[in-house]
């Protein structure tokens, strides 16, 4: 048998009628939308929440810390050093240090997701029932996103899989601005993955994971989840996470087109700096109207399409309930572990 194929240790670990599921994630972002996340995870029945802030934070670090579905961790120079590192300059690769350490800890659950503090999964059934039915030879299961409007986690545009047919619907979606973005999001299309625990040689990755040099072992779509991504807060959300997306995230340099430049396409970064090269603002505020913009015109042509996803995450009043000492006014006293 080639080597490629040689067949690496799986799981032993049983998982019963009803799977128990985790996630991790490094996150940075203020108090009130860490908590919001933690807690829609926590009322959706995660077992374990392990939660690594980017950035020391005091009073967010003893809200999570004193929840039991919690597990959290400060990311400061203590902890590169345990890790036997210099903090890494790209947030993507500490995110993917972190996922992986949370991995490699004693496994407390049967499935673990790594993914974002502005993203939500939303399943259309109990979620350890769903990871209950994947077959012993599924280690990963990807969850396909849906990218909200305006970022009032009410309304999102859904997911149009890859085929003949998809860039069709985006250009009829969006006829300025379509044609360079895939799936017609401004966020990531590949989605992210569920991995199941107790397996040997696992590296996380951001969209994707490894088990020694084998990429997404045994992958299978989780269809009946979505994953509802607050990439955009509103306009001044967008317009204020802008730069450093374009130097550093999402919208970096380096990303692939959607299509190839012979045929016309331009990397989002490419298109976002020319807009704005030619146009300043006013041409940023026109990509972003058409493509996030919450209006009866833009709810319509998503319905039309069958696109149209409506789903009231209602972070607030879950924070209050799994977090009820929290003022999100901001009369939270500093603590410290």
């Amino acid at each position: 048998m080639p080597a490629a194929l040689t067949p690496l240790p799986v799981s032993t670990r049983s998982e019963g009628p009803t799977a128990r599921w985790g996630i991790v994630a490094t996150v940075k972002a203020p108090i009130d939308q860490v908590l919001g996340f933690a807690a829609h995870h926590i009322e959706l029945g995660a077992h374990r929440l392990y939660l690594y802030l980017d950035t020391p934070d005091p009073t967010t670090f003893g809200f999570l810390k004193a929840h039991p579905k919690v597990r959290v961790f400060t990311c400061d120079a203590a902890h590169w050093e345990k890790m036997g590192k210099q903090r890494p300059k790209k947030h993507q690769v500490r995110q993917c240090l972190n996922a992986t350490h949370g991995y490699h800890r004693p496994p407390e659950v049967d499935w673990l997701a790594h993914i974002d503090v502005d993203e939500f999964l939303w399943p259309q059934a109990p979620l350890g029932t769903l990871l209950s039915a994947l077959p012993p030879g599924c280690h990963c299961a990807r969850v396909r996103p849906i990218e909200a409007l305006d970022g009032t986690g009410a309304a999102f545009k859904g997911f149009i899989p890859a085929g003949p047919d998809r860039d069709t619907i985006v250009r009829r979606l969006y006829p300025e601005f379509g044609a360079f973005v895939k799936g017609g999001f401004l966020s990531h299309t590949a989605g992210k993955l569920f991995v199941r625990t107790g397996l040997s040689g696992i590296t996380m990755r951001i969209h994707k994971v490894l088990q020694g040099e084998r990429m997404n072992p045994g992958e299978q779509d989780l269809s009946q989840v979505e994953l509802c991504h607050c990439h955009t807060r509103g306009w001044a959300h967008w317009i204020g996470a802008y730069r450093y997306r374009l130097e550093h995230g999402s919208y970096r340099a380096g990303l692939a087109p959607n299509r190839s430049p012979e045929t016309g396409g331009l990397s989002l970064h490419d298109l976002l700096s020319n807009i704005e090269r030619e146009q300043g603002e006013a041409g940023l505020r026109r990509i972003y109207d058409e493509l996030c913009a919450d209006t009866p015109d833009h709810r319509n042509r998503l319905r039309t399409e069958g696109l149209l996803r409506l789903h009231d995450l209602d972070l607030a009043t879950k924070c209050r309930k799994q977090f009820p000492q929290f003022d999100p006014s901001g009369g939270n006293p500093a603590t410290t572990a």
